[in-house]
């Protein structure tokens, strides 16, 4: 064979593989670039969302003085950011079918409060018209609800507040751990350690299990709909998962958008975790009113209680030296 001949097969062997490998590298340079935009859009628009968990119009819903951790989320807010700022990054302020499709790629958010939670998910219903119609919808707060080997029911929240019930004594006990240890015989409330570790399973896998069967039925929804992308809910540390039931917070899922050969997926999480000033104490002793700091230590009984040493002031309250500072 002449060795011309056997340069065209080398060529016409080599340069198309060249060429798919060319292609391979281009192609994956825009998917990471993708991803590297996708990623950043989801997690500001998670974080800008939990920054308004924790904004209530009205003061019953603020965080309480009895905990840090005791407030209404403000779920709608919260979901109304979330998909503002995604709408934003991804530039389809002005697309308003872009927005449907897009919405169409989050198969669930959840928000995290107190004393359960929220799925916000597609749910399909019938219109006046008869007419079958799907929409982002939230779902009724669900417990961290926890049954016993002796059929104890317990509903916990994100501190060490819990409601228990007897089915024996047919009798609810509520209350901080601490404080239904020495007056309930329940041998979960005996052992903070214990009562901690489940507790922290109890949200976890309550979540993750409603999750599971959201996103299977966001699945069945899509299909009508032309997208073929498989929903799953994807492997999260527990870390993460215990940071996350730390405070009120959120968890965005975007899944299945086409980049390159590939599917976007990934989650993001926003926390809601509000910095709480000290507040102020008023007591009365010896028939005078007197205010403490709350990092001080005192036995008189509260008579009222402020957000500032001005406001004390104003109510007619002197400041009184701290028992436990020299």
């Amino acid at each position: 064979m002449k060795i011309t001949n056997l340069a065209l097969i080398f060529v016409l062997i080599v340069v198309p593989m060249f060429l798919i490998m060319g292609f391979r590298i281009d192609d994956q340079k825009t998917v990471n670039r993708l991803e590297l935009q996708y990623d950043a859009a989801l997690r500001t628009a998670a974080q800008d969302a939990a920054k308004m968990l924790s904004l209530n119009e009205k003061q019953d819903f603020e965080v309480q003085y009895q905990s840090l951790k005791y407030f209404r989320a403000n779920k709608e807010m919260a979901v109304d950011t979330f998909f503002k700022t995604l709408v934003l990054n991804f530039r389809l302020k002005e697309d308003p079918i872009g927005q449907g499709v897009l919405k169409a790629y989050i198969p669930a958010i959840v928000i995290v409060d107190y004393d359960g939670y929220y799925t916000y998910a597609v749910e399909e219903y019938r219109n006046a018209r008869g007419v079958l119609e799907a929409k982002h919808v939230f779902s009724p707060k669900k417990p961290y609800a926890y049954s016993d080997s002796v059929g104890r029911s317990y509903a916990f929240t994100l501190d060490d507040y819990v409601r228990v019930y007897d089915p024996t004594l047919r009798t609810w006990y509520e209350g901080y751990r601490a404080d239904l240890s020495t007056s309930v015989s329940v041998d979960l409330l005996q052992q903070a350690d214990t009562f901690e570790q489940v507790r922290q399973r109890v949200i976890v896998d309550t979540i993750q299990q409603d999750l599971a069967r959201v996103i299977n039925k966001h699945n069945q929804y899509v299909t009508r709909y032309g997208i073929t992308y498989m929903f799953s809910l994807p492997s999260i540390s527990q870390e993460e998962w215990n940071n996350t039931i730390n405070d009120i917070g959120m968890i965005a899922f975007l899944q299945g958008i086409p980049i390159g050969d590939q599917a976007y997926n990934n989650y993001a999480l926003g926390g809601g975790r509000l910095v709480r000033k000290p507040v102020v104490y008023g007591v009365q002793e010896n028939g005078i009113k007197y205010y403490y700091r709350s990092d001080c230590a005192f036995t008189a009984t509260i008579e009222e209680t402020f957000v500032s040493e001005k406001e004390a002031a104003a109510h007619g309250y002197y400041p009184k030296r701290c028992l436990n500072v020299p």
